[in-house]
């Protein structure tokens, strides 16, 4: 399998490419539904590679009814707030993101399974080092995943399962509208999309940044367990995406999916690695390009793929030489601006 890495390309790659492993095909594109001239064609490709392949959203969809059918209290349970159910969500939620992040670790890093193929930065995973909790990158953020990531989820979970059935949030059962609980699916990853811009936004206001959002940027290079190792404060903010449903009518098995693409795909798209190989093809999308580049270069690429905010407002980087020369530039003047 031929792969994009400093080491095969030649003499003639540029200072950028060579500052990272692997660099997939560029220039990244945001989705083909807030671009113009329309694009019925990608349009099409990109609902199916999301929905009707093996990809996060469709497994997601699994997940969240496994969850509800065999491993969710019933609804009627949930009316008075008791240490019995909620334990049994938050144990819940703490075996996924064991299953999840900690399945991806033991596959990518511990057992080293796929090498460094599709790996976006050639570093390991760092230790001994004094700006992570016990000196140790994994241990910090299994720590601050499993800590207040795992609480912080369970608490947002647990207050909309209470305002559902006390009457404080709308109910959207199958009979009321079959299309708009279908479609409820699919527009959550794009909500999701608008909350993160905009609060990802927030929380780089420097005195946020150094309160609170500099615990995630500790991990420049990042592993599964990079993507909910945060500030308890940013957990509070990262999860509160789900209080739309306050307003807007829907399922429990729509807060689940909810709850669980924020949580696990965090886990997922932090992985530092492109995809899944299987027989030398890659299977399953993991880590993002786009992402792995906020890491490392911090004032581009806030938001994700699923809405072009970025490019709206000037902080897109697509991966190409001349994108990294604009962010060299445009970071250059918010320099002198300081």
């Amino acid at each position: 399998m031929q792969e994009t890495t400093a080491n095969t390309a030649g003499a003639s790659e540029s200072t950028f490419a060579r500052q990272w492993h692997h660099r997939p095909p560029v220039p990244i594109k945001a989705s083909p539904f807030f671009t113009w001239p329309p694009d019925p064609l990608r349009m099409l490709r990109w609902v199916a590679d999301r929905w009707f392949a093996v990809a996060e959203n469709s497994l997601l969809v699994i997940v969240a009814a496994i969850s509800w059918f065999w491993f969710q209290p019933p609804l009627e349970e949930t009316k008075e707030l008791a240490a019995g159910w909620i334990a049994e969500i938050y144990i819940r939620n703490i075996i996924l993101l064991l299953v999840v992040a900690g399945g991806l670790h033991l596959y990518f890093y511990t057992w080293k399974r796929q090498e460094k193929r599709l790996k976006f930065d050639r570093r390991d995973l760092t230790t001994n080092n004094r700006a992570f909790t016990f000196k140790d990158q994994v241990f910090d953020n299994m720590f601050w995943s499993l800590g207040s990531g795992v609480a912080l989820w369970t608490a947002y979970e647990v207050a909309m399962f209470w305002a559902m059935v006390n009457g404080y949030a709308p109910l959207l059962a199958w009979s009321d509208n079959p299309v708009w609980f279908v479609a409820l699916f699919w527009l959550t990853p794009v909500w999701i999309s608008f909350h993160f811009y905009w609060i990802h936004r927030l929380i780089h206001w420097p005195p946020l940044y150094r309160t609170v959002h500099a615990l995630h940027h500790r991990n420049t290079n990042v592993g599964p367990w990079s993507g909910l190792s945060m500030h308890p404060v940013e957990h509070l903010i990262f999860f509160s995406s789900i209080a739309i449903h306050l307003v807007l009518a829907a399922h429990p098995l729509h807060i689940l999916f909810h709850m669980q693409h924020q949580a696990l795909t965090a886990a997922t798209s932090h992985t530092g690695f492109q995809g899944l190989l299987v027989r030398d093809k890659s299977r399953l999308a993991l880590g993002t390009f786009h992402h792995q580049m906020h890491h490392r270069y911090f004032e581009c690429n806030y938001g994700n793929l699923e809405m072009p905010w970025d490019k709206w407002f000037g902080s897109f980087h697509d991966g190409t030489d001349a994108s990294h020369s604009k962010f060299k530039e445009r970071r250059r003047q918010m320099t002198e601006a300081a």
